[in-house]
């Protein structure tokens, strides 16, 4: 899966978020400077705790998602006299609000905000924050620490957090020892967490919570002077690279183009650039939802969760051109010689690490797509575009012939398939990692108006609920979805429902569906042993107990809908999207219907033989099911 950094323009942002701040620009909701309402303030006046809170508001910030602790009581009791001008969202787990947190920037493009106390609190943020950092999203984690009169003496729950938090937010993480400093840490924080697209840390300990606040520091030697606002600058190569580059682009007759989350608000010039070189897109993972999978010349996703369609571009193509992504994995992409190459993204730092490019532009997707368009001329020939097409065609037959064949008891494919075409209009898609995210890439048809999202380069388990949640608060009158694996359902997802069972009420469409693949097994690594490593199942890592998914649902006040004939999986999710509250669908599903690469290699098939011959349990399930794939790619629409 690739990503990489991205920059939206203001007006593209505006229009995919609600009535908020759009992003880095400052909406006060108190007036720089002045202090809380009388009404609010304690006895001895507005205190530190007070002033964050305001502070956050002049950033533009609505809503925090964190747990407390004793670590933090202050800032909790500058939210709650707040009334309300920033939502605190109360999640099971710290790691939860770090995961929605990072959601929040990725749907909105907005700095997301999550809020931890001292020691265990703080340490249990760790996951989500890596999340968005190898994600490129804007979050500021703001966590509690012991007194500063105690710090060093080995005090309970005291942390070196500046050590702990110095790797995933290596670009601004300091400790508020003075009210004065409060002011420009928290700009610092939020400017640095906007421009380089990072995590950023303000660490606050308890007896500077309770501080008098100090609004305006002294004017005087020495002191810091900070305001609030950020606008991302307008950023495009050089006129003699952008030649450059259409010189490249113009000269192949066959170009290839690679997607990722660079390219999302930038769906039209993508599309026009596209068209004049007659090229066919690839989308890495995260920019899945930057085109729409109607588009006769998208191929879908690429790598190990992608497309055969998308390793045949990549496979026969003479040129190149790379938007927004950092796709990682160098067996997807064309052999060092056989293409010219030229890659655009915002970020300098991940230019021409992926493949040995020939014109290297830093810019944003957008911008810099928009002047290079007059340099390139439109191509004639479209012969390579209608050979993709036909590919193409080829390829959802297949895709249809596979989610159709019978499984013990559903075929997970076609739980992902019959979802497709039912998906409410601009919908929000998430999905963990783990095999759902196998048939998510392949069999969700993506639309316009849709977004989706799941950890890329982190590629941990268990944010695709806690995403799903982030998006309902973004977004309350749009339908979410998240499509979950019972591993990561066990490991976050279930305490995830709680929260959801606590706050879906306030959101103006209830529609929330949890689609669980109850399949018993860590299915992804179960089939990565087999085909990477050539060993068998191993019982005692892989198995999971059963749980009632659905049956819990309900017990939480929720619909829970249990699937477990394939005739059953049309309707379930026709009663999910006209449910008057949040669902949890259930599925009941084979673990034995193998993850297919877009293309089976040498080493690969001596790995899956070398897992039968070692005796794995599932052997002649997994075989069984193995033969059924490859033959329906030979035959699509024969498998049965």
């Amino acid at each position: 899966m690739g990503w990489h950094r991205l920059s939206h323009d203001e007006h593209i942002i505006a229009a995919r978020q609600p009535a908020r701040g759009r992003r880095g620009i400052a909406v006060a909701a108190v007036a720089p400077g002045d202090p809380a309402p009388a009404r609010h303030r304690k006895e001895h006046g507005v205190n530190v705790s007070d002033y964050m809170v305001q502070r956050l508001s002049e950033w533009g910030v609505r809503r925090i998602y964190g747990y407390p602790g004793d670590g933090i009581n202050g800032i909790l009791g500058g939210l709650d006299r707040a009334d309300g001008a920033i939502d605190f969202v109360q999640t099971r787990h710290e790691e939860l609000a770090a995961f929605m947190a990072c959601a929040h920037a990725k749907f909105t493009g907005d700095v997301g905000v999550c809020l931890a106390t001292s020691g265990p609190g703080a340490i249990h943020l760790l996951n989500g924050l890596y999340d968005a950092k190898m994600d490129h999203q804007p979050v500021v984690a703001i966590v509690g620490q012991a007194a500063t009169f105690s710090m060093g003496g080995e005090f309970q729950q005291e942390v070196d957090l500046t050590t702990l938090f110095k790797d995933v937010a290596h670009e601004y993480v300091e400790v508020v020892m003075t009210p004065e400093a409060v002011r420009h840490t928290i700009d610092r924080a939020f400017r640095i967490a906007l421009s380089q697209r990072t995590v950023t840390c303000i660490i606050v300990p308890k007896d500077i919570q309770e501080k008098p606040a100090v609004p305006k520091p002294p004017h005087e030697h020495g002191t810091v002077h900070s305001g609030v606002g950020y606008t991302p600058p307008r950023v495009i190569p050089a006129e003699y690279d952008l030649q450059r580059a259409a010189d490249v682009l113009n000269a192949g007759s066959k170009v290839a183009m690679l997607i990722g989350a660079g390219a999302l608000g930038a769906q039209n010039e993508v599309i026009e650039t596209a068209d004049v070189l007659q090229a066919g897109i690839a989308k890495a993972l995260l920019g899945k939802a930057a085109l729409p999978d109607d588009l006769p010349f998208v191929t879908g996703s690429i790598g190990l969760l992608g497309t055969r369609p998308s390793w045949d571009m990549m496979t026969d193509c003479d040129t190149l051109l790379m938007v927004g992504s950092s796709f990682p994995y160098a067996e997807f992409l064309p052999k060092e010689g056989q293409a010219r190459g030229v890659q655009i993204d915002i970020d300098a730092r991940m230019i021409g690490i992926r493949f040995p490019m020939e014109v290297n532009l830093v810019g944003d997707t957008r911008e810099t797509l928009r002047a290079l368009l007059p340099l390139l001329r439109p191509k004639q020939d479209r012969s390579w575009r209608e050979g993709i097409a036909g590919k193409l065609r080829d390829w959802w037959s297949e895709l249809e012939a596979r989610a159709m064949m019978s499984a013990d008891p559903i075929n997970p494919q076609r739980v992902f398939w019959e979802a497709s075409p039912r998906l409410p209009d601009n919908c929000i898609l998430t999905s963990d990692s783990g095999s759902a995210a196998n048939w998510f890439a392949r069999d969700i048809r993506i639309r316009e108006g849709m977004m989706s999202s799941l950890s890329g380069n982190l590629a941990t388990m268990g944010p695709g609920v806690p995403y799903a949640i982030a998006a309902k608060f973004a977004f309350p009158d749009r339908a979410v979805v998240a499509m979950v694996g019972d591993g990561a359902m066990q490991m976050n997802g279930n305490n995830g429902l709680i929260t959801v069972a606590k706050y879906w009420r306030e959101w103006s469409d209830p529609r929330l569906v949890v689609l669980v693949l109850n399949n018993r097994d860590l299915n992804q690594v179960t089939w990565e042993m087999r085909a990477m490593e050539g060993d068998p199942k191993y019982e005692a890592s892989q198995e999971l107990p059963d749980f009632p998914y659905a049956h819990y649902g309900e017990m939480l006040g929720l619909r829970g809908i249990r699937v477990d004939r394939p005739e059953m999986i049309a309707s379930a999710w026709d009663e999910a999207f006209a449910s008057d509250r949040p669902v949890v669908l259930e599925a009941y599903t084979d673990p034995n219907v193998p993850p297919l690469p877009p293309h089976i290699t040498l080493k690969q098939a001596k790995s899956f033989g070398s897992a039968v011959l070692h005796g794995d349990e599932d052997r002649v399930g997994f075989v069984k099911e193995s033969v059924k794939e490859l033959v329906a790619g030979v035959l699509p629409g024969r498998g049965s």
